[in-house]
């Protein structure tokens, strides 16, 4: 690799790979997702995973290049993570919620710092259309993120788990207050 250009399409490789990687994977959570409204986010930002691809896809037209196949290692890493805790940790399914709220928020960081740095790729090469497009994609990763952010705060666990703690830290007060 020997110019700017041929890293902006490396990592517009990248990032196809890992909207079409996440097309799948919108869809396993929302099926996993024990909340209507959970599988409606889920589900719409599936359709606009897809709309995003389609961008990426245009950006390579305007370009006149063809993808060529990539693997985004850091979207697989993060899609292996959610499924290796579902599979080993066998969460209930409000922790299987919340787990996956986190993790979406997680993949939503990635994106958004990897459409940054394309779109800055795009201006510093005079690529104004790709710009456009790739602006847009951004902005609906900065929109998503800050939804899954609002959802991890309206998700509680069922079981918190603290009485067990709470217990263990009211005994050493009470002997305490015996022994005054």
């Amino acid at each position: 690799m020997e110019t700017a250009r041929e890293l902006f399409v490396h990592e517009l490789n990248d990032m196809l790979d890992a909207e079409r990687k996440l097309i799948d994977a919108l869809g396993e959570l929302s099926e996993q997702s024990s909340r209507p409204e959970l599988q409606k986010a889920f589900a719409s930002h599936q359709k606009q995973t897809e709309e995003q691809a389609r961008r990426l896809e245009q950006v390579f037209e305007e370009l006149d290049e063809s993808p060529e196949q990539e693997e985004c290692k850091g979207i697989k890493g993060l899609i292996e993570e959610q499924k290796t805790f579902v599979e080993e940790e066998d969460p209930s399914e409000d922790l299987r919620d919340i787990f996956n709220v986190g993790a979406a928020s997680k993949v939503e960081a990635y994106e958004i710092q990897a459409y940054t740095s394309l779109t800055r790729m795009a201006q510093e090469l005079g690529l104004r259309k790709a710009k456009q497009l790739l602006d847009r994609n951004l902005r609906e990763e900065q929109q998503t993120l800050k939804k899954m952010e609002a959802f991890g705060k309206k998700l509680k666990p069922e079981n918190p788990g603290m009485e067990e703690e709470e217990d263990e830290m009211e005994r050493p007060k009470s002997r305490r207050r015996r022994a005054a």
